[in-house]
């Protein structure tokens, strides 16, 4: 489904040592209901009928629930939320946004643990909020589908995580390589893991789902990293996106990512996924190089078995 990502303010009671968005929220002010309207409107207009609300933080702005019953009364059949889950460690603000018309949820959990994801997202609790937020979602028959960024603190946490993902009960999971912007970049020295290294641990991390009979995903992690796992690859699936973004609107997200923030490799050409494969977000190489890349020449036939 084609589907329109409107951002509707930077503001967030979380600070992600890996935040995409960087310093916008002291930049830009909140979008204004009329704005809103606006850009809902002309998602309509361009085909879009699924929407993804983000940020910053969604729930904390003060449109929130107004513009969720606004998009279903537009037509729009499908209102995610991506959030960081803690307003809806509150059951009550959970009915609020489910009866305003809101049909699916994207929380992020970064950690198994408290200590791990509350250093992540720099907020000390968010953690016990966050899953307080995912329980109180799934007793209220909620669909859910979370998303994890992969760091150097946390790769080797991604099965334990995925065991609690599954204990929660969530529909789906994904696994996203940090991409190297905003508040990212400036943590780069420290905070990115090399894809090769990450890469078990992040298949360990999809086996826990695969057995439980979970919808598994990964973003931002290339096919030469992903052998018996290529099915895994969320590009493959991610629906024509407009994004409304900051100042600006991005009519086609998957020409924007493929074309301007991704890139190949010298030897990406000799791959057998090189057509299908976006590669990595392009600051990657910037910071570590294209050793590790190494072509496939041969598909793999099948998803490799399971790990005992």
């Amino acid at each position: 489904m084609h589907r329109a990502d409107l951002k509707i303010g930077f503001n967030c009671n979380n600070h992600c040592v890996f935040c995409v968005q960087g310093k916008k929220r002291e930049k830009f002010a909140p979008r204004t209901l009329p704005e809103i309207k606006k850009n809902l409107k002309d998602g309509l207009e361009r085909g879009a009928r699924g929407l993804v609300m983000t940020g910053g933080e969604p729930a904390i702005h003060e449109h929130f629930l107004e513009t969720i019953r606004i998009a279903g009364r537009m037509g729009y059949s499908v209102i995610q939320v991506q959030t960081n889950g803690r307003m809806f460690c509150y059951p009550d603000f959970c009915r609020k946004v489910l009866e305003a018309g809101a049909t699916e949820f994207s929380p992020a959990l970064h950690g198994s643990t408290a200590p791990l994801h509350d250093y992540l997202v720099g907020a000390s609790g968010a953690f016990l909020q966050t899953v307080a937020g995912i329980v109180n979602l799934r007793k209220l028959g909620a669909r859910i589908l979370t998303n994890s960024v992969i760091t150097r603190a946390n790769y080797r946490d991604l099965p334990d995580l995925a065991g609690l993902l599954v204990r929660l009960g969530v529909d789906q999971y994904q696994f996203a390589f940090v991409h190297i912007a905003g508040t990212a970049a400036e943590n780069r020295s420290w905070l990115v893991a090399r894809k090769s290294m990450a890469e078990p641990w992040v298949k360990k991390g999809l086996d826990v789902g695969i057995r439980a009979g979970k919808v598994v995903m990964t973003e931002a992690i290339p096919f030469c990293f992903m052998r018996g796992y290529e099915r895994y690859v969320a590009e493959q699936i991610i629906p024509e996106t407009v994004v409304y973004d900051a100042e600006i609107t991005i009519a086609d997200y998957t020409k924007s990512r493929r074309d301007e923030g991704k890139g190949k490799g010298p030897r990406c050409g000799e791959c057998s996924y090189c057509e299908r494969c976006e590669g990595p977000w392009k600051e990657y190489p910037e910071l570590y190089g294209w050793d590790e890349f190494e072509p496939v020449k041969e598909r793999s036939k099948a998803v490799k078995k399971l790990r005992a």
